[in-house]
């Protein structure tokens, strides 16, 4: 029996469930959003008549139902540039308002969640990745359920690697404490890296994490030997939710 190929999606885009109908998903960097592209959503949003617009869990907002001939349309009027729908690569960073508006911050998540988007947006990588930024141990950014993660605490960054939130959930596992923002980013850097020379092709870092074990990560970082433990998430108690 002969298969039915599906078309290809228009770049910038992704098939949804109901065939010939796409969703685009521009970038909103650790989820912040100026006036003028709310007003440029809404534009596209009525000009294509959008049946549905949803914030999503990474902190983006996605258009769904676009018609395949719509689209370039639909990015023109957005002015946000083409994002890539990627498979294999950085999906978002997510991050909570950190010291620029929240009482329990500690550090400046939205500063280094812009950082980490510019300097591994672009990213290709064997498997996708996510990337929660918290700046406070309360943990808003579900920094240890995410690929990776980043926890601000008074004496610095700290920076975990291997978390996952899906059908198999895992706790990520510490690899440093104390970081400057610049190094916490420079061991993102070499920890992605790493993964992306040794991981299988569509292995997500949990699954990476699991097979090569933490004391080989921390070994080929050149990273201080520790237990090879799941790192533990934050203190309870410490504020209320």
């Amino acid at each position: 029996m002969k298969k039915h190929s599906t078309p290809a999606a228009p770049a910038g885009a992704i098939a949804q469930r109901e065939s010939g109908v796409y969703a685009v998903v521009p970038r909103l960097p650790s989820g912040v959003i100026t006036a003028d592209q709310l007003e440029a959503l809404a534009t596209a949003i009525r000009t294509y008549d959008i049946p549905i617009a949803k914030l999503t869990s990474g902190q983006r907002i996605s258009l769904m139902g676009i018609k395949a001939e719509d689209v370039p349309g639909v990015w023109a009027a957005l002015g946000m540039g083409e994002a890539r729908a990627v498979k294999h690569g950085m999906h978002y960073v997510q991050a909570c308002p950190g010291t620029s508006a929240c009482g329990y911050g500690q550090q400046d998540s939205l500063a280094l969640g812009a950082a980490l988007t510019a300097r591994f947006g672009e990213l290709t990588l064997p498997g996708k990745v996510k990337v929660g930024v918290s700046g406070c141990p309360m943990c808003c950014g579900e920094s240890y359920l995410r690929d990776v993660g980043l926890v601000g605490r008074k004496n610095g960054w700290t920076v975990i690697f291997g978390g996952n939130a899906g059908g198999r959930p895992r706790v990520g596992d510490e690899l440093a404490a104390g970081l400057s923002a610049q190094e916490a980013l420079d061991l993102v850097d070499r920890a992605l890296a790493h993964y992306a020379a040794t991981a299988r092709k569509g292995q997500r870092t949990a699954r990476f994490m699991e097979a090569r074990g933490l004391a080989s990560l921390r070994e080929a970082l050149d990273l201080p030997p520790r237990a090879a433990k799941a790192a533990k998430g934050p203190d309870a108690g410490q504020a209320p939710e």
